[in-house]
Order: C-alpha cells, then sequence, then structure tokens
C-alpha cells in the first residue's frame, strides 16, 4: 500500500469519527480494519492511525486554523467530506513532517475523488492561506 493509500484510509477514519462520540474510536478503529479487504502491512497501519491520532490530538487547534483561513464558512455547516479533508492536511502542513506540496496535492486529489466539482478549488485555496500563514 502507498502512503496515498494509507493517507486515504486515514481520511476514512477522519470522516467516520465526525459520526461517532470520541469514546467511540476504539471500535470504529476496529471495525474499520476488520473490514479492509486487502491484508494489512504493519507499517501501513501505524501511518493511518499516527495520520488520525495526530490529527484528532491537535483537533481543536486545527479547526481554529480552517476557520480562520476559510473565511465565511462556518464549521458547522461545511461539507463533512470536505472538513474531515482539510483536518487532515493541516495536520500534515502543521504537525506531521510532510512536505507542504505533497499536503495540498494529497487533499485536493481526495477531494477529486469524493466531493464535489468545487472541493478540489476550495481545499487548494483553504490550504494555500495555511500553508501562507
Amino acid at each position: 500500500m502507498s502512503r496515498t493509500s494509507a493517507r486515504k484510509n486515514a481520511f476514512f477514519l477522519l470522516f467516520q469519527m465526525d459520526f461517532n462520540e470520541a469514546e467511540e474510536y476504539e471500535q470504529v478503529q476496529e471495525i474499520f480494519f476488520s473490514e479492509w479487504e486487502d491484508s494489512v502491512l504493519e507499517s501501513d497501519k501505524t501511518f493511518t492511525l499516527q495520520e488520525v491520532e495526530g490529527t484528532r490530538a491537535h483537533l481543536e487547534e486545527i479547526n481554529g486554523i480552517i476557520s480562520a483561513c476559510a473565511t465565511g464558512w462556518d464549521l458547522e455547516r461545511m461539507n463533512k467530506v470536505d472538513l474531515a479533508i482539510l483536518r487532515l492536511a493541516v495536520y500534515e502542513i502543521r504537525f506531521a513532517e510532510t512536505p507542504v506540496g505533497v499536503a495540498i496535492n494529497e487533499a485536493v486529489e481526495l477531494a477529486k475523488k469524493f466531493s464535489s466539482d468545487e472541493a478540489p478549488a476550495f481545499i487548494n485555496g483553504v490550504l494555500g492561506k495555511v500553508a501562507q500563514s
């Protein structure tokens, strides 16, 4: 599995967490990995969980960054797919060692696959502001 695929799985888990209580995280994670059709390498699982847990650990700060950079958008009214993509990318830009260009490109690609036609431009714009700030 590539980092792109592991990142996609991190996005899936983050998206699911928006619909579950924080206390249910372990259960959601367990179900998620048990339903993977392909065999999971431990390194891929580790990277996926590192991305998810890092995002969750910094969620309050990440939400503040998104709010500041997504001018005119309330997080509560934002598309949940876009929000999960943005949260993961902001984590990578601000708290992980992912190059900014890689984080933005991966986020835009996720938006192309899983969100609306307008989402890639929106996500690119917000993350461009995040990178500049």
